[in-house]
């Protein structure tokens, strides 16, 4: 891979050269809204081009050509601009008429270049055209050349996935064992020890000091973690856990590290509102769905119950991290009148059909707690579904017990009442004989477990997340959802493109065996829950910042059923995301499609 270098390859002369006819439609335009009128006009001979280049192109180019025509007309409305805070046609009628706009950053330029060459069939990129192996071929002949192409895109597929490493090899196997060897004689625990749930959660791991002592963080993680103690804010990993990181950090580990050690940034937005967290974090806007203490209500007959409020092991980009003090905090058990409030609520709403128990980790409770809110919950009529939110099969598997998923299972009632566990595992790297035997415990107590996928920069690379999806299956666990990571300030580090998780989507998760697929991607947009990402009728491209930041208008779920207004919310910077994979090793020209999913 040669040097990736954005700043040569977008800039405004080469946008001039590359978008000269676009730029040309500009030059009559006296006033802005003729700007528009003219992109517009530009935008509609292009449409109706039917014969010459336009004949000749592929059908692939073709489809790409009009979805950067929709795009583009979307991203030049007036409306578009009012609720971007930025207008697209404002920014080309200024450089047309040679006025200084030195705020226009290189991503921006790169998303014009890449839409005018969309539009003109010119499009930096190429895909395999196969379809000449089968050209004027019928029946078994045919299938079997297209058996051929099935084969090469599977072994593409795989080769990528190979160099993904998981936690299922021998080789993972043995580094875990040497790391569980170190982290017990730094704790003073035994084997014995190891395999006790409470063992591992009394040893939580919260201090710069002694997280420094059973893993090598280098300098960036252990002031970051320093300056998070200093600040009191919630640091926390498990023993186990910390066996799942490589003795120096490394491309395996990277997502697993990433998980708990907070970049500086994220401690820096956190320290600078410790005084209005419950404003300045509340991302979801929960403080307007929460019509009691402990609940939390987005849908029409599904809620959220909350009777605990820490975790043994603290997740950075977390929705709720901001609520919790410190990983088992003493006091998060929410107190015995504000649980009997939140229940009999519940009983008293009858449209509430399933109920999804999290917190903080609600598997960290007792079982004698656990099932004093399972009893109650199942003495209710109308709920024929409860959930649990635990992220405990990942980072505390051994508290899966048997005695645990009897109590679960317990509480189905084939017919009338299902029990389920939601869980999330992040990485392949992440998947171990601990948690397979965890999910097993679970699967034979008639108890399916789904799985939600964060996708973050740090499991955002070609396959990374397929990889994922295969694994899981093979452990027992159905992919559910993958969440595009949450627009939060201080989790940005995290953050990855929407048009990244449909180019994942649509080039890596397709490919895979159907029930490996089955997870939907989805935006939690503020206060209204769940945007599916399927689809353009979900959202709209507003247009994009001088940076390059996508601006888009996502659509309440509800908008055929009741009036909601809107969410316009900023994206990330897809030639940031590329500079940032570049930094890792990884080729930005094997990427060079995400320009085109919109």
């Amino acid at each position: 891979m040669g040097k990736w270098q954005p700043e040569v390859a977008y800039n405004e002369e080469v946008l001039r050269r590359e978008g000269s006819d676009l730029l040309n439609s500009l030059t009559t335009a006296k006033s802005l809204e003729e700007a528009r009128r003219c992109l517009f006009d530009w935008l509609t001979d292009q449409d109706f081009k039917e014969d010459g280049w336009v004949a000749s192109l592929l059908s692939g180019a073709k489809i790409r050509r009009q979805d950067c025509i929709r795009s583009f007309r979307s991203v030049i409305r007036k409306e578009s601009d009012q609720l971007a805070g930025h207008s697209v046609t404002q920014a080309l009628w200024d450089l047309v008429r040679g006025e200084p706009r030195p705020d226009l950053q290189p991503g921006f330029f790169a998303e014009i270049i890449h839409l005018v060459q969309g539009i003109e069939g010119r499009a930096t990129y190429s895909v395999p055209d196969d379809s000449k192996l089968s050209a004027g071929l019928r029946g078994r002949p045919a299938a079997l050349a297209r058996s051929d192409e099935l084969d090469r895109i599977w072994n593409g597929a795989m080769a990528k996935m190979a160099k993904i490493a998981h936690g299922l090899t021998d080789e993972a196997r043995a580094r875990r064992q040497d790391r569980k060897r170190r982290i017990l004689k730094v704790l003073g625990g035994n084997e014995q020890d190891w395999h006790n749930w409470k063992w591992q959660v009394a040893q939580v791991l919260t201090k710069a000091e002694k997280i420094a002592q059973v893993v090598r963080l280098s300098k960036q993680e252990e002031d970051a973690l320093a300056r998070a103690n200093r600040n009191q804010l919630p640091v926390g990993l498990t023993p186990y856990y910390a066996s799942l990181m490589d003795e120096e950090s490394s491309d395996r580990d990277r997502a697993v590290r990433a998980q708990v050690f907070p970049p500086a940034g994220y401690v820096e937005q956190m320290e600078r509102h410790r005084g209005d967290r419950d404003h300045a974090f509340d991302f979801m806007g929960e403080i307007d769905t929460s019509p009691i203490d402990l609940i939390t209500r987005r849908y029409p007959a599904i809620l959220i119950l909350k009777p605990y409020n820490t975790c043994p092991q603290i997740c950075v980009y977390c929705q709720r991290n901001w609520e919790i003090d410190q990983a088992m905090a003493p006091g998060a058990m929410a107190s015995a009148q504000k649980l009997d409030e939140a229940i009999a609520w519940i009983e008293q709403h009858p449209a509430i059909r399933e109920v999804l128990v999290t917190g903080g980790d609600p598997l960290t409770m007792s079982n004698d707690r656990l099932e004093q809110i399972l009893s109650r919950l199942s003495a209710i009529d109308h709920i024929d579904l409860i959930r649990i939110g635990s992220r405990i099969p990942v980072t505390v598997p051994m508290r899966i017990t048997e005695n645990l998923a009897a109590l679960l299972g317990s509480y189905r009632k084939p017919g009338h009442r299902e029990i389920c566990v939601i869980t999330h595992v992040e990485h392949p790297y992440e998947i171990t004989d601990d948690v397979v035997c965890a999910v097993d415990r679970l699967r034979k107590q008639g108890i399916g477990v789904f799985n939600q996928l964060v996708y973050t920069f740090f499991v955002s690379r070609q396959f990374e997340a397929a990889r994922l999806r295969m694994l899981l299956r093979r452990a027992g666990i159905d992919p559910y959802y993958t969440f595009v990571t949450k627009g939060k300030e201080e989790t940005s580090d995290y953050r990855v493109p929407i048009a990244r998780l449909l180019q994942e989507q649509k080039e890596e998760t397709r490919i895979l065996p159907g029930i490996r697929r089955t997870d939907e991607v989805v935006y939690n947009v503020p206060r209204l829950g769940k945007n599916h990402v399927r689809a353009f009728q979900n959202r709209t491209l507003l247009g994009f910042d001088p940076e390059g930041v996508r601006i888009y208008e996502f659509h309440p779920w509800e908008k055929n059923i009741v009036q909601k207004d809107n969410y316009v919310g900023a994206d990330v910077s897809i030639l940031a995301y590329l500079s940032r994979l570049a930094a890792i090793g990884e080729d930005p020209l094997e990427y060079q499609s995400i320009w085109y999913y919109y």
